[in-house]
């Protein structure tokens, strides 16, 4: 059974809030490595548009978070805004160390209650809410800054392209809709070594645009 999963996030991310909700159904004896990344730095690297940068697909993606929130009973509020600048809630959470307390309130703050972290007055009350006095202060720090470049760095290294992603084994599993095929993984994870599956790496491409 695998035990150590790293799991790369943005809070910028309906589906990262929505998998995070269900870390309820993973074993208790797996080890989470909570990686904050920003995820406009993964679609840089990869020359990649956001489902947001593409019209249809970003009323579409918001379209169904929404349902999805409903259909698992996960209550989901879209922002007032989106896509936002997530710098500030990401660098706080690494400040506070990723911890479950931090990544909770801070995922609750934007899509279970839909708040603006953009906007300075309702960052406040999502720093009030943590108890945070000099909030400025430790998302200023030289080594915040450095450890969310470290771990967006580390991401690409590791072959992620989107988030959510957990990283478990060597292998990853990208989105929410991952999150039972991450289970059975967890508790089996001869499954990624079928001959079926082995093919698929290698896989002869037939067109090309």
């Amino acid at each position: 059974m695998i035990t150590q999963a790293n799991w790369y996030f943005d809070f910028i991310s309906p589906y990262a809030y929505l998998q995070y909700k269900r870390f309820h159904l993973l074993p208790k004896t797996l080890n989470i490595a909570m990686s904050p990344v920003l995820f406009a730095g993964l679609l840089n690297h990869w020359d990649h548009k956001g489902p947001a940068e593409i019209p249809e697909k970003r009323f579409q993606t918001y379209r169904h978070a929404e349902w999805l929130g409903k259909k698992l009973g996960i209550p989901l509020t879209t922002p007032t805004r989106h896509p936002f600048n997530p710098i500030r809630p990401l660098r706080l959470a690494i400040a506070l160390g990723a911890d479950e307390k931090t990544v909770t309130t801070i995922f609750d703050f934007i899509w279970g209650q839909g708040k603006d972290c953009q906007d300075d007055k309702e960052f406040a009350l999502l720093v009030n809410g943590l108890g945070i006095e000099n909030a400025e202060e430790l998302i200023s720090a030289p080594e915040v800054k450095s450890r969310l470049r470290d771990n967006t760095d580390k991401a690409i290294a590791e072959g992620v392209y989107g988030v959510p992603t957990f990283v478990a084994g060597g292998h990853l599993f990208w989105g929410q809709d991952n999150t039972d095929m991450f289970i059975e993984y967890l508790q089996k994870p001869e499954i990624m070594d079928t001959p079926n599956i082995q093919r698929l790496r290698d896989l002869p491409t037939g067109a090309s645009r």
